[in-house]
């Protein structure tokens, strides 16, 4: 999963959100059910001193006894964890459990009440204990005053409390795992309309498709709406555009056919020194109006991104033209085209790269022009091979930098300085380097859509 995703980041703020959650409940809950295991020892220690309030006697002698043992068998038990004492003065009464070892209670601040407190118990234990003093009547003598003390050690209520920490660490992590899976698929829910977004803006890139379709929850339906005035104002722009360029280019025919009149005129009049010239500049102003126009539709086309054009019809279409030109030399034409290439973006501007590319190798290559056509899953590549004089590496690098080739040799190079330029409108590029075959290797790399 990516960390940038929206998907990632809610997941792991509800993690954890619900771990702190369950981490504060289980530090509640612990506390909780520690005091109440508390209360609940104290209250049954409580139960225990009113039993032995009820069978306790005191002899003739002050020393007090039980009329019968207690019943459970933790008392019988040295050291067993569960203690009873009973004083009255100097002289007590206390439980096997004790074995040699006196309980010293502190002063209570109220003498007949009932309280709680810790005590030190044997073998360095630490006792909850609850401690009482009764009046009983002695037929023989004045009235005892006793102090009755129940205890327990505290090391069984840890026991205790551990276990049912445990108890309470599982049932809560069982439950985070619930929650956190049960949360994950809620967000995943609630973000699938961007999942739906993103789907049908991958159609729109791909061409398929010019408009946001499908129903949207209330918070995402303002978004698709604007996204698709936005995509109906950029066709309408783009289409604009491209009106405009047409028009701009048949604006510049009738001067351009004006001028060509003036040259014809003045060859006619003998004056081939006025009409060389004029001819001249009529020439390049047509590809450079040829360029620039292709560079504006490649844009467009580009931004549109009507569909995947095949390649391989579009190839076998230029191929037979060229072929039929009546300075054809017998060329071999070898073409290489992978079944399912195609060109993301419109015909004519494949047809312009093709024909720039294959019309360049034809004029130069001395009897073999190959065209290999490969795609994968970033790429489609567009590769034109000759087998002819090639060029020099200066010369390529003066392509590559997009300067124009007619600077160094007349006449040439614009449909190659026109096909980079269409190959960058797509976002692509064109590499120059030296064929296998012998002559020049011309590669246009167009990525795929996202």
């Amino acid at each position: 999963m990516n960390p940038r995703s929206l998907l990632f980041r809610l997941s792991c703020a509800a993690a954890l959100a619900i771990a702190i959650a369950l981490s504060l409940a289980a530090f509640g809950l612990r506390t909780i059910f520690n005091q109440e295991i508390e209360r609940r020892a104290a209250a049954e220690l409580g139960q225990i001193v009113v039993a032995l309030a009820a069978q306790v006697k005191v002899d003739a002698s002050g020393v007090p006894s039980l009329e019968a043992p207690m019943s459970d068998p933790r008392f019988e038990k040295p050291y067993g964890g569960l203690y009873w004492q009973i004083s009255h003065g100097e002289n007590r009464a206390r439980s096997r459990s004790l074995w040699d070892y006196s309980l010293t209670v502190p002063e209570a601040q109220h003498v007949d009440a009932r309280w709680t407190t810790d005590l030190a118990g044997p073998d360095h234990a630490r006792l909850l204990a609850v401690v009482q003093t009764i009046t009983v009547t002695s037929p023989s003598g004045p009235d005892a005053r006793l102090q009755i003390v129940a205890a327990l050690d505290r090391t069984d209520l840890a026991a205790s409390q551990q276990y049912l920490f445990r108890l309470l660490a599982l049932s809560l992590s069982a439950l985070g795992f619930i929650l956190i899976v049960a949360m994950s698929i809620f967000i995943r829910l609630a973000l699938r309309p961007f999942d739906e977004l993103r789907s049908g803006l991958r159609r729109i890139h791909a061409g398929s498709s010019r408009t946001l379709g499908g129903r949207f929850p209330e918070e995402v339906q303002p978004v698709v709406n604007d996204l698709n005035r936005l995509i109906d104002f950029q066709d309408a722009a783009l289409e604009r555009a491209r009106t405009h360029a047409a028009d701009l280019a048949h604006g510049l025919k009738t001067p351009l056919a004006v001028l060509g009149a003036v040259a014809r005129q003045a060859r006619h009049d003998d004056r081939s020194e006025l009409a060389d010239p004029i001819d001249e500049q009529i020439l390049l102003m047509g590809k450079q109006v040829d360029r620039v126009l292709a560079r504006a539709r490649a844009g467009v086309s580009a931004a549109l991104s009507r569909g995947a054009i095949p390649v391989g019809p579009v190839a076998d279409k230029i191929v037979r033209a060229l072929r039929r030109l009546p300075d054809d030399r017998g060329l071999q034409w070898d073409c290489a085209i992978a079944g399912e290439a195609h060109f993301p973006g419109d015909e004519g501007d494949l047809t312009e790269i093709l024909a720039n590319l294959l019309d360049n190798a034809r004029k130069w290559a001395a009897t073999r022009v190959q065209l290999t056509v490969t795609q994968n899953s970033n790429h489609t590549v567009l590769r034109v091979d000759d087998d002819g004089p090639g060029l020099r590496a200066e010369q390529m690098k003066q392509i590559g930098r997009g300067l124009r080739w007619d600077e160094s040799l007349p006449g040439t190079g614009f449909g190659l300085a026109i096909t980079r330029d269409l190959a960058e409108a797509y976002g692509g590029r064109m590499e120059l380097e030296r064929s296998p075959l012998g002559g020049l290797s011309v590669a246009v790399i167009v990525p795929q859509p996202a």
